[in-house]
């Protein structure tokens, strides 16, 4: 496969099958010992539960307890004064990267995610994930909500350690690797790869999932992860979470603040079931999200804790965000801050040393920060970390970037800030440290170089095997050179005109049948057929290219889909596809089907 793990680590094929076969201890042993001594918290040898609440595009200041006068969050209020706080608490600026490196302990880019569409919010294959290693250690593994790191075979959550999974398509409800039509609302969603259809609001199937995956399994640890979706776009709410918030003037959306008090109340619901199973002493139960807000701050309105920036910035304000943890029998209660510079690269290794789990030979970049939690060291990390925004195809130094450490910011390689002093970085004062702005800059050319040996392979489909036939290919994860992407069903019905790549890996040698379509299958329309809100195209001729093979077919009337069998060779290629019009403008098919014969 294009783009193979290099460095010196364990491969995830030889972790997992390592695991299987027993020949990596988990248990208590290592960390464990010295942790089960430490607190004294367990009771015969029973390892904590972990259940992760991360919201999307949720910001720090999106939470009454942190300041915000207008947004009604008792249950997470609650939950911030029970807990211990991460104050100083960073992810990356965008969702796909954020999930990428919260669940590898590795920087996003490193891993193979730096965009949240175009081929690159795919997690590379090798890379091994929380859920792996929760597996690997006897855990029962779950994901409900928004995954955004691959739809296909290896990418998706059942590929890559989850055992029950709840999810819907893509980055996001109405994406393109969404069921057609949902809309937040009795949506349709995959349940363990198969279309399920629900009643009811998103973020309540994501939360009575958990709840019930929770219960299956009370009598086994579990590893529960929550990625809502919401308060994400489109800012789809009933009107009972929306109206409390429609007349009040500095509220800047009044569905987003409703999508953020849904989600409070859910909070609660699964709260009260842990507590109800008698669960809740010895459950790890953590909430973050995923980046600065994006909708919570806007023209004097709202709050963002005096923060500069949002979503996608590359100061504090998108990428500061709220991280509580709360465990009783760990001791890790009381409403109590921890101020450490810190960030989601460090919940991998503290939450296997938490849980009593011995690390695969893997190349961490986060710490486990277990003795700051527990105040066993006055002693304050001497670290630097980084955060950038690339969202482009190939990654470019010094792009939207911050280098941090407790002190400074540098931003974009040239503005300098004294966090401490200026929390709200407006006093740039490069020029009068050009030594710490040089320091800093030698840091980040390391990282940079560390990070950037597979930034021009691809992380590949892999087409006809086994896991996954037929598969379903959507325009969300083309290849443009930066072109335009149609991502979105919008996109489609406005007949984008855009084209780019796939980069595929065809599993064996053999008969492949591709079926080239506008319109994916649950629409069922033709190539050339309009619908409500959409635009009508005349397309007269549909091609494909791929491993060699160059084909074209004529289109003549009301086909709903255009096929081609092709013979193909095993191995890395690219697939590509047109649809043409009689005046010989041309698209992408926007969803092609593959089907190993």
């Amino acid at each position: 496969m294009q783009g193979g793990c290099k460095g010196a680590f364990m491969n995830r094929r030889t972790f997992i099958k390592q695991a299987g076969a027993g020949i990596i201890a988990i248990g208590l042993s290592g960390c464990g010992q010295r942790y089960h001594a430490r607190t004294g918290a367990t009771k015969n040898g029973t390892r904590p539960n972990v259940v992760l609440v991360m919201t999307d595009d949720q910001g720090y200041g999106d939470i009454a307890a942190h300041g915000n006068p207008h947004i009604r969050t008792p249950n997470l209020d609650r939950l911030w004064a029970e807990s211990v706080r991460l104050t100083d608490f960073h992810v990356d600026p965008t969702c796909a990267p954020t999930r990428a490196a919260l669940l590898t302990g590795r920087y996003s880019s490193r891993t193979g995610v730096w965009h949240t569409i175009m081929g690159r919010s795919m997690l590379h294959a090798d890379e091994v994930t929380m859920a792996d290693m929760f597996k690997a250690g006897g855990y029962a593994t779950g994901i409900f909500g928004k995954w955004h790191l691959g739809d296909n075979y290896p990418f998706r959550p059942q590929d890559r350690g989850f055992d029950e999974v709840l999810v819907h398509g893509g980055g996001g409800v109405t994406q393109l690797p969404d069921y057609w039509g949902n809309d937040y609302f009795d949506d349709t969603y995959r349940h363990n790869g198969i279309l399920q259809s629900y009643t009811g609001y998103c973020t309540d199937v994501w939360f009575d999932g958990a709840m019930q995956f929770i219960e299956a399994n009370k009598d086994r640890p579990f590893f529960c992860y929550i990625p809502t979706n919401s308060p994400h776009g489109p800012y789809n709410v009933l009107d009972a979470y929306s109206n409390p918030y429609r007349n009040n003037p500095k509220v800047p959306n009044a569905n987003f603040y409703g999508m953020i008090t849904n989600i409070d109340d859910n909070m609660a619901k699964l709260r009260t079931r842990l507590k109800d199973l008698g669960l809740e002493q010895n459950t790890i139960l953590i909430f973050m999200t995923d980046n600065g807000t994006a909708a919570g701050f806007s023209k004097g309105k709202g709050f963002n804790d005096r923060m500069r920036g949002t979503k996608g910035s590359q100061y504090d304000g998108g990428h500061r965000v709220p991280c509580f943890i709360h465990w009783p029998d760990g001791k890790l209660t009381g409403g109590r801050d921890i101020d450490i510079l810190c960030g989601h690269i460090d919940l991998f290794p503290t939450l296997t040393e938490l849980c009593w789990i011995k690390s695969p030979d893997v190349k961490l970049d986060g710490i486990s920060i277990v003795p700051h939690l527990h105040q066993e060291v006055k002693s304050r990390p001497q670290r630097t970390l980084f955060v950038h925004s690339q969202r482009i195809e190939k990654p470019e130094k010094w792009r939207t970037c911050a280098v941090m450490t407790e002190q400074w910011r540098l931003i974009n390689g040239k503005e300098l800030y004294d966090i401490q002093a200026d929390p709200s970085q407006k006093n740039d004062i490069a020029g009068e440290h050009p030594t710490i702005v040089q320091k800093l800059r030698n840091e980040y050319d390391h990282w940079w170089e560390s990070i950037s040996d597979r930034f021009d392979g691809y992380c590949e489909i892999v087409l006809g095997t086994k896991h996954e036939n037929p598969s379903r290919l959507t325009s969300h994860d083309w290849h443009t050179n930066d072109g335009p992407v149609p991502w979105n069903q919008g996109a489609v019905r406005n007949a984008m005109q855009a084209n780019g790549f796939w980069a595929v890996q065809i599993d064996r040698a053999g008969s492949y049948r591709f079926e080239l379509r506008r319109w994916p299958k649950e629409v069922d329309l033709p190539i050339r057929a309009a619908m409500v809100k959409a635009k009508a195209i005349e397309v007269v001729r549909a091609r494909i290219r791929i491993a060699g093979v160059d084909e074209t077919k004529v289109i003549t009337g009301d086909e709903k889909g255009v096929v081609f069998t092709v013979s193909l060779p095993a191995g890395s290629t690219q697939l590509q596809t047109w649809f043409i019009e009689s005046d010989g403008s041309s698209r992408g098919a926007y969803f092609v089907y593959v089907e190993r014969l």
